[in-house]
């Protein structure tokens, strides 16, 4: 076996201890970002706001793999935006780029082949470069619009040569980016909803009661004098945990849940003689279909209750829904 395959210090201190360097390293080098923050970080997030186009985001290597995030970040953040990869940009993809749009281009040294050819082509277009790159002096900060200045001492690499706390930096001056430009869109929680329909943050700010209640033959409902049994077998039949008692023109009159039976039980309720007017809790809680599903769970919660009522403007029943709905729709 090759000894020199193993790493001189393979121990548990040994390794905490290169994970420390290392992210002292790149910590320090996030840190050294805030006294480079100016007047040219500003002019590129003016560049962005005023972008009548997308903003393309170009690198290569690892810087492409940042690139591809930092696109990524800005278009889930009001700004339209998409990864362009510059290997590609001269075998057709050039004709992506289009009057109107800005370019952000990544390179730590400044010098990637790939990316300076894009150059010639963004001077005809008038397209405005944003360089985020490590060397100051390089031909693509020279070419740049902006400059954004993401340079380290040294990278985490023991060996200070993969890119480890460049990267970082890149990464983190993207993100300064794209949130400054996202507050000063005035970008909403409802407006990220919008461009994470299948998400967390999707589900709970887009969808809506009327999406996820119940309705005819699921919906339990008995009139007010309806014998108990018969709430009873509604409740027990639908499976919501409650049943909703309604007049002859469906307006809520109240709910029947476990715990009014517990509570009857307590009165000593002839269970046999008694009709739902008698044991319902009057009035109850309801809530609107329009009303987003999140108002439903924090109705839950804060009442500390399990299912609710579904009533239209004038009160009338529509529908029912239970946290298990919720739970369901990823609400919860």
């Amino acid at each position: 076996m090759n000894p020199a395959a193993h790493p001189a210090d393979a121990s548990e201190p040994g390794l905490l201890s290169a994970a420390r360097r290392a992210l002292s390293i790149e910590a320090r080098a996030v840190q050294a970002l805030l006294e480079r923050l100016d007047g040219r970080f500003a002019a590129a997030c003016r560049l962005c706001l005023e972008c009548q186009g997308r903003v393309v985001v170009t690198g290569i290597g690892k810087s492409g793999h940042v690139a591809r995030k930092i696109a990524a970040t800005l278009a889930s953040t009001g700004s339209p935006a998409f990864f362009l990869h510059p290997a590609e940009a001269s075998h057709g993809d050039l004709g992506m780029i289009t009057r109107g749009d800005v370019v952000l281009a990544l390179s730590n040294s400044g010098e990637t082949p790939e990316v300076l050819l894009l150059l010639p082509h963004l001077a005809r277009l008038a397209v405005p470069l944003i360089a985020m790159v490590g060397k100051l002096d390089s031909t693509l900060a020279r070419a740049a619009a902006v400059l954004l200045d993401v340079s380290v001492p040294e990278e985490a690499c023991p060996l200070n040569l993969a890119p480890t706390a460049s990267t970082t930096a890149a990464l983190a001056m993207g993100d300064a980016l794209a949130v400054a430009v996202l507050e000063a869109r005035g970008f909403t929680k409802q407006d990220f909803a919008r461009s994470h329909p299948g998400g967390a943050l999707g589900r709970q700010l887009l969808l809506r009661v009327e999406q996820l209640m119940r309705t005819g033959t699921a919906l339990p409902a008995v009139s007010p004098d309806a014998p108990l049994a018969e709430g009873l077998l509604e409740m027990s039949r639908k499976g919501l945990g409650m049943t909703v008692i309604a007049d002859a023109e469906r307006r809520i009159c109240g709910v029947f849940t476990d715990g009014d039976l517990r509570r009857a039980l307590d009165r000593h309720i002839d269970i046999h003689a008694a009709t739902m007017r008698e044991v319902m809790t009057s009035p109850c809680r309801s809530i609107g279909p329009r009303e987003l599903a999140a108002e439903a769970v924090h109705q839950m919660e804060v009442h500390r209750i399990t299912a609710l009522p579904v009533a239209d403007a004038e009160g009338r029943l529509v529908g029912a829904l239970n946290v298990h709905d919720l739970f369901r729709a990823g609400v919860v």
